[in-house]
């Protein structure tokens, strides 16, 4: 399952605005007067540079902010006395960024310039000129501009921190609902199984003592009972240092990697794309991908080599990883608990993934994410 949201993106959104503050400013000044003739054109250009400056105040807010106070000195002087509509969006998006006090002072220092360029325009003397000045600047929205950037700011950290908070409070009950499931497990299977171990060992060890022939299940019983009591000795370790260890993340997989490498499978990992911090949700259903697919190559693929593939887009992280183990094109898959699970990880971030053999060999764990802010 794909996640698309509504509206335009971010950029487009930014030049929608960015055009039609310089169209409003523009209307403005044709309807509120003329420009001085020597001056003109170079007024009309900062009052249009004014609106499409704010297409960057979302990358680079403080320095939009001077730019579009200049670009209102610049025309303010040169006789156009329009409300300073781009600068209220500059103040905005400068408040919004968290930059309050670069904000305040470059306002204060607009405002105590607006009735210089005023009286330079020739408009009657000083005081009449700051009264305009005022006027155009509108001081109450310039305010409010800043109390709505002010406010929205607070409003995202505060969802920050909820999401954050929400983040560690699920981790930790995922912690103790593993750690509960790793005590259930040694007090109940662990016992069980070493008991049938012992079990089959004593048989094997009379049989041979009578001299008789060991029967076929018999053996089969032992080397099971062997096999199972390793793997589920891993799988505890696994639970417990997943608790040690803390949350994983994409940085991690390189790491996991090389430990794959010591245990005799060749894997290699390779980065693809500009590589770029990712949110802690997504880097652990990363790791979590390329270690349960490394995990089920090592174990049941009787594969020599697997590649690790991090793939970042635009919008997506792309997560890959082969094996050149003995699994045909045309097998059916039956999903194990790990392959269960991966999927329920993606499908909760809104991704998709797909294991599947591959058309020359071997098999394929694929699965794109939702790229989101660290």
């Amino acid at each position: 399952m794909r996640i698309e949201l509504s509206g335009p993106r971010p950029d487009v959104r930014d030049w929608l605005i960015g055009t039609a503050v310089a169209a409003v400013l523009v209307v403005a000044a044709v309807s509120g007067g003329e420009a001085a003739p020597d001056l003109g054109v170079l007024a009309y250009v900062l009052l249009i540079a004014s609106g499409f400056a704010l297409v960057a105040a979302r990358r680079a807010p403080v320095l939009v902010l001077i730019l579009i106070g200049l670009f209102a000195l610049g025309y303010h002087a040169a006789g156009l006395d329009v409300p300073l509509l781009a600068y209220l969006f500059a103040v905005y998006a400068a408040v919004r960024s968290g930059n309050r006090f670069v904000t305040i002072v470059v306002s204060v220092a607009v405002l105590a310039a607006l009735p210089l360029a005023a009286y330079a325009a020739g408009r009657h003397e000083v005081g009449a000129a700051f009264d305009q000045a005022r006027s155009s600047l509108e001081i109450a929205w310039l305010l409010a501009a800043g109390a709505a950037g002010e406010a929205l700011r607070q409003a995202e950290k505060r969802a920050d921190e909820a999401e954050r908070t929400r983040e560690e409070a699920m981790r930790h009950r995922a912690d103790q609902e593993r750690l509960h499931i790793a005590r259930e497990l040694h007090d109940s299977l662990t016992h069980q199984i070493s008991v049938i171990k012992v079990q089959t060992e004593v048989a094997v060890h009379l049989a041979r003592k009578r001299g008789e022939e060991i029967p076929d299940a018999l053996s089969a019983i032992r080397t099971a009972g062997s096999e199972a009591n390793r793997e589920l000795r891993a799988t505890l370790e696994a639970l417990r240092d997943e608790d040690a260890a803390g949350p994983r993340g994409v940085d991690d997989i390189a790491n996991l990697v090389e430990q794959t490498r010591s245990m005799g499978l060749d894997a290699a990992l390779t980065v693809e794309g500009r590589e770029r911090d990712v949110s802690a949700a997504v880097g652990r259903t990363a790791y979590r991908i390329v270690q349960e697919a490394l995990t089920n190559t090592a174990r049941h693929a009787r594969a020599d080599t697997a590649s690790v593939v991090l793939d970042y887009r635009p919008e997506s992280l792309v997560v890959r990883v082969d094996d050149d183990g003995g699994a045909e094109p045309e097998a059916v898959v039956e999903p194990g608990f790990g392959l269960t699970g991966m999927n329920e990880r993606v499908s909760a971030l809104g991704g998709t993934v797909v294991a599947a053999p591959r058309r020359g060999g071997g098999f394929r764990v694929e699965a794109e994410l939702p790229a989101g802010r660290s």
